[in-house]
């Protein structure tokens, strides 16, 4: 059954393969598709349920929109999205995640050059045929050069939103079938690695050969690369291959330390089992002798009957977390329910935020927080920058939503711009009026690293400055990090006392998880936040905290897991 979270997805293909035809992000059609896939999401009753008048109803929806939706609840796509994946396939999107190529440059190389994938796009740049392309040249095919060496191997891999997108659309389908009882997603994807090479996904059945003939008939399916009774494979049409095997109850357990752990985490764990005269698969933990089953309902009985406690999934990795576990001294890891507040937010007045400052602290308020901070642009962001007038107006209207939220401290906060040499917007007394600043860097993300950071660590000087947001600034899969001295960093943050933000955004998840886990030993405090531009996004704060864990990030350095008091008195004692 098709439900709403699978219709704002395929809207969301809608408006990715529109931009492509239409050569621009910000066209009509474009803009439409995004607003009605952000309605869908938001909501209240299935569309499946809807009338043609309350499809209509909803904001962002018209009637072509409307008749998109139809067909989509009715054969799971519409022609003109199967239309539009024909003449752009997944490996000429791709294209478009490379730095500097846009709608229209990845366009203009296909209409000209035949490049049609990255293979074809290195063999362009190799025979020097960009530059001679109107509007290009040779700097820019060296800019080319450049970006393809920083995206590395990542190229060859998904990124976790586009991953979790597609995974999540073919376990919420399995999830809704009679004949499974469970499905959830395995491998890479549930260590929350940032990209992802396939999917793994198990289920639980006892109609095992009925479930597969579902499965690969499902609409995200593009091509069946493999189908048996237990197990199959299919390629989505995001270009992603996805695996399903199905499995009984009793075995799950056993299923899903096999099929999350890294290799090298596995390996570890099978020795341990060896080293008790025991053996460990897919099928259970049994003996070597007998084949008695000692262990494969759970994970955690796993675990334990190894001597070990139970570890979580983001930390299977062969990095230290099999000798913790047998210590039973795991790092003690936040949870969605530790964060007591959100401080990076943003509402409509940011021209990149979609919902008002009202829904925003209402929503917050929602979830239960003691504090909440708005940081919408600071002014010298381009297009989305909010001036001095608009911030001093915002600062009295969330004054007065305080009265009406007295368990929860509003913050007026700023998302600062820090430009090339550290500085940031707004004067020293006008910066000294906000109760909360997030610097972050939104431009020249080409400089080098002793640039790059010297223009973080400036800013982290600043007295205003609270927290660095999105540290290096990447865009997973399309945007590579800055270049930056680690070391320096996080030794300014110790020096400062300024945190560092991790951002909960799948396409960003910034500071990146290895950065992280070299601040283990450091005296660095991190915030959690979901740099929110709709109320929807408030709830991304379950992917922040998963890839905390794979930073190996204790809850006691998280600043928005304090109580009030203690954060508060934080903030006033910060340089």
């Amino acid at each position: 059954m098709v439900v709403n979270a699978d219709i704002a997805a395929r809207l969301r293909e809608l408006a990715r393969l529109t931009t492509l035809d239409d050569g621009s992000p910000q066209s009509f059609r474009v803009r439409a598709y995004e607003r009605a896939a952000r309605a869908v999401e938001s909501a209240a009753n299935p569309l499946t349920e809807m009338s043609d008048a309350q499809l209509l109803a909803l904001a962002g929806v018209g009637k072509s929109t409307a008749a998109k939706i139809r067909e989509i609840i009715a054969t799971g796509s519409t022609a003109k999205l199967d239309e539009l994946r024909g003449r752009y396939p997944p490996s000429f999107q791709e294209l478009t995640r490379v730095p500097g190529i846009g709608p229209k440059t990845a366009l203009l190389l296909r209409d000209r050059l035949g490049v049609e994938s990255i293979g074809d796009l290195r063999e362009a740049l190799g025979r020097e045929a960009i530059r001679d392309l109107p509007g290009l040249g040779a700097k820019t095919e060296e800019n080319l050069v450049r970006a393809l060496e920083r995206l590395g191997a990542a190229e060859e891999r998904t990124p976790i939103i586009d991953a979790m997108q597609a995974a999540g659309e073919v376990v919420r389908a399995l999830s809704a079938d009679p004949a499974v009882e469970r499905a959830e997603v395995m491998g890479s994807l549930r260590r929350f690695r940032d990209t992802i090479g396939d999917v793994d996904i198990i289920a639980v059945s006892s109609a095992a050969e009925e479930v597969m003939r579902r499965f690969v008939d499902l609409p995200v399916v593009r091509d069946v690369v493999a189908y048996g009774a237990r197990k199959s494979a299919i390629v989505a049409t995001s270009g992603l291959q996805i695996d399903l095997r199905v499995i009984p109850q009793h075995q799950f357990g056993s299923a899903s330390v096999y099929f999350t752990g890294s290799k090298a985490h596995n390996i570890r764990l099978r020795q341990l089992a060896i080293d008790r005269g025991w053996t460990l698969n897919e099928y259970g933990l049994s003996d070597a002798e007998t084949g008695a089953v000692i262990a494969s309902e759970t994970e955690e009985e796993i675990y334990r009957a190894l001597d070990l406690a139970w570890i979580p999934p983001p930390l299977r990795e062969d990095a230290g977390e099999i000798e913790l576990a047998a210590a039973d001294a795991l790092p003690d890891l936040p949870e969605v329910e530790s964060l007591l507040g959100d401080l990076h937010v943003h509402t409509d007045l940011s021209g990149d935020g979609h919902d008002s400052l009202e829904a925003m602290v209402s929503t917050a308020a929602g979830r239960g927080y003691r504090y909440l901070a708005i940081t919408d642009h600071g002014e010298d962001l381009t297009i989305n920058g909010v001036s001095r007038g608009e911030m001093i107006e915002q600062r009295s209207v969330l004054r007065s939503l305080q009265e009406g939220h007295p368990t929860m401290t509003l913050l007026h906060g700023v998302e600062l711009n820090i430009d090339p040499d550290g500085g940031v917007d707004y004067d020293p007394e006008f910066l000294a009026a906000f109760d909360w600043c997030l610097a972050s860097v939104h431009s020249h993300f080409d400089l080098d690293g002793e640039s790059e950071t010297r223009r973080v660590v400036t800013a982290m000087r600043n007295p205003a400055v609270n927290a660095i947001g999105h540290l290096t600034g990447r865009l997973i899969g399309r945007r590579p990090g800055i270049d930056l001295d680690v070391d320096a960093v996080l030794s300014a943050a110790e020096e400062t006392g300024t945190a560092l933000e991790i951002n909960c955004h799948l396409d960003r998840l910034d500071v990146p998880a290895e950065m992280l886990r070299l601040a283990r030993d450091r005296e660095v405090l991190f915030v959690i936040s979901t740099d929110a531009h709709t109320v929807r996004e408030l709830d991304q704060t379950r992917w922040g905290i998963r890839h905390a864990a794979r930073g190996w990030v204790e809850c006691d350095r998280v600043v928005n897991t304090w109580e009030p008091d203690r954060f508060l008195a934080w903030i006033d004692r910060s340089p």
